[in-house]
């Protein structure tokens, strides 16, 4: 198992308790709720993600591995039409909150989670993985956040199960700082 992230900041992503910027350009830039896994993975760490499928908003995109740099901070996909998982945390299905990431725009118009917002309790989420199995998740909540006042615990922090958490920017856009003021995210589990 790897150890889970503390926080994360989109768009600039930062491993921290606080979310920083978000920009439209790339830095170096109540339901049921259950993560059912199909065709269940040996003991231990589960299969890298490979494709994230979300049906009730038109998402099925290729997930890429992101990293962290020398600051903790989540490293941002080149691609708007790709979301990142970090590496740092766990893997989607194994115990822990895994976060996937992903752009809502960029200079020329929507990316790939423009729509996130859109998710509803009970909406699902399947993320396919390296080893051909899938593990599926169900919205329980979305909220909106500033990006100084992420409750880090509530974001980052599990219950001990197997959960998700897609985070994107949101909110109103700060033009003299190229930036979204806060962060939407999705609660699945």
């Amino acid at each position: 198992m790897r150890l889970p992230a503390l926080g994360i900041a989109f768009c600039a992503l930062t491993v921290v308790t606080a979310v920083t910027a978000c920009s439209t350009e790339v830095a170096a830039h109540s339901a049921p709720v259950s993560a059912q896994v199909v065709r269940p993975p040996a003991k231990g760490d589960v299969a890298d993600p490979v494709r994230l499928r979300v049906p009730a908003i038109g998402v099925s995109t290729r997930v890429i591995a992101l990293r962290l740099d020398a600051r903790n901070r989540l490293i941002a996909p080149t691609h708007f039409d790709r979301v990142g998982w970090n590496k740092a945390g766990p893997e989607p299905g194994e115990a822990g909150a895994s976060v996937i990431a992903g752009h809502v725009d960029s200079t020329s118009g929507p990316a790939v989670f423009h729509r996130l917002g859109n998710l509803r309790p009970g909406h699902r989420i399947h993320v396919d993985r390296a080893d051909g199995s899938v593990v599926t998740f169900t919205v329980r909540r979305l909220a909106r956040f500033p990006k100084d006042r992420v409750p880090g615990k509530e974001v980052y922090g599990s219950t001990g199960g197997a959960e998700l958490r897609l985070i994107t920017c949101g909110g109103t856009f700060d033009r003299e700082r190229r930036s979204y003021r806060d962060n939407v995210v999705v609660f699945a589990s």
